[in-house]
């Protein structure tokens, strides 16, 4: 499982390093505070997948990192991609560390 820290993830954003950010919270948990990227739920990604961009990394984030480790999980699983990451601690853990 690849895990990003949100450490990681903050210097990624400043060094400007070429990768997607999803944020698979709801609309409106995305809506009253977000980091970037696009917000695509977790309900929509598989019927997304148009959105995700599979030529850079793809970080998912949610609100504790749970789901986002189930999506990733399960995206590996089913395109056979490796450069899948999810937020540890998820959008909570970046609050609080970052």
């Amino acid at each position: 499982m690849n895990i990003i820290t949100p450490q990681e993830l903050k210097l990624k954003t400043e060094k400007k390093d070429v990768f997607q950010l999803i944020d698979i919270r709801e609309d409106y948990d995305f809506d009253d505070f977000n980091i970037g990227g696009i917000n695509i739920p977790m309900d929509y990604v598989f019927s997304s997948l148009d959105k995700v961009d599979t030529d850079k990394p793809v970080i998912f984030i949610c609100n504790s990192g749970k789901r986002s480790k189930a999506i990733i999980h399960t995206l590996k699983r089913k395109l056979q991609l490796e450069e899948l990451y999810s937020v540890s601690g998820g959008i909570s853990g970046y609050q609080e560390l970052v």
